[in-house]
C-alpha cells in the first residue's frame, strides 16, 4: 500500500470519510453517525461526529480543484445544537454540489443538516424525530433560560425552512404534537411523509444520490465550460 493509499485508509477509519475519483468527477463521501460531539467529550463507548474534525474538511474540500461534490451520508440521533448548525451552515453555504442521504434516522439537530445539502433524499425506512430544544443538566429557571430556548428554536426553523420547502406552520406543529412520542412532545417522521411534508426532497437509495450528484457535476461543468 503506499502513502497515497495509506492516508486514504486512515482518513475513511478515523473519519468515515473518503474520496472517490470517477471519469464522471471526483466525490467526496463523508458520514455524519451517532452523536454530534460539541465543545463537550462523550464517552468512549459512543460513536460520535466530531465538529473540529468535519469544519477543517468542510472547508479544505470546498476549496479543492480535485473534489467536485459532496456526499453527505446521516444515520445520527442528534447531538450538540451549536455543533450541529455549525456544521449544516457550512454545508448550505458551498458552492460545490452536494447531496444528502438519510440513512437509519436523522433526528433532532440531524434535521438541518439533512436538509443543508443542495439536494435531500431518504430511504423509505429512515426516520427523522423532530422535536423543540431540550437540555439536560441542571438548567437555571429563569425568564432568560426559557428567550434563550425559545431564539435557538427560532434559528433552528428558520434554516429548515429556508433550506427546504415545508413550510413554517407544518414544522412547528410536527415538534409541538403530542401522543406520538412517549413522555415528551414532538414527531416521528418516515421516508415517505418526510418527502410529502417538504421536509426532504425526495425518497432514494445510494445509486439515486450518486445518479443526482453526478447530474448536478455535469451541470456546473457545462455552465463553467
Amino acid at each position: 500500500m503506499d502513502e497515497t493509499q495509506s492516508r486514504a485508509q486512515e482518513r475513511l477509519e478515523e473519519l468515515g470519510a473518503g474520496l472517490t475519483q470517477t471519469k464522471r468527477g471526483n466525490i467526496y463521501t463523508l458520514t455524519i453517525i451517532g452523536q454530534i460531539e460539541g465543545h463537550q467529550a462523550q464517552p468512549e463507548t459512543i460513536k460520535t461526529t466530531k465538529y473540529e474534525h468535519v469544519l477543517p474538511l468542510l472547508a479544505t474540500i470546498e476549496e479543492s480543484e480535485d473534489i467536485d461534490g459532496l456526499l453527505l451520508l446521516l444515520n445520527t440521533v442528534g447531538g450538540d445544537i451549536e455543533a450541529g448548525l455549525a456544521i449544516a451552515e457550512l454545508i448550505a453555504g458551498m458552492r460545490k454540489p452536494s447531496v444528502s442521504l438519510v440513512l437509519g434516522g436523522g433526528h433532532s439537530i440531524g434535521i438541518p443538516l439533512a436538509v443543508s445539502a443542495k439536494k435531500s433524499m431518504i430511504v423509505p425506512t429512515a426516520s427523522m424525530m423532530i422535536h423543540p430544544v431540550r437540555m439536560s443538566g441542571v438548567v437555571v429557571g429563569a425568564p432568560a433560560t426559557y428567550h434563550y430556548f425559545q431564539r435557538i428554536q427560532e434559528q433552528i426553523t428558520d434554516f429548515v425552512t429556508a433550506n427546504s420547502r415545508i413550510t413554517r406552520e407544518q414544522f412547528s406543529n410536527y415538534m409541538m404534537a403530542t401522543g406520538q412520542i412517549a413522555t415528551d412532545v414532538g414527531t416521528i417522521v418516515y421516508g415517505r411523509e418526510a418527502v410529502e411534508s417538504g421536509l426532504i426532497d425526495r425518497l432514494g437509495g445510494l445509486h439515486d444520490a450518486l445518479e443526482c450528484l453526478h447530474r448536478m457535476i455535469a451541470r456546473k461543468q457545462g455552465n463553467r465550460g
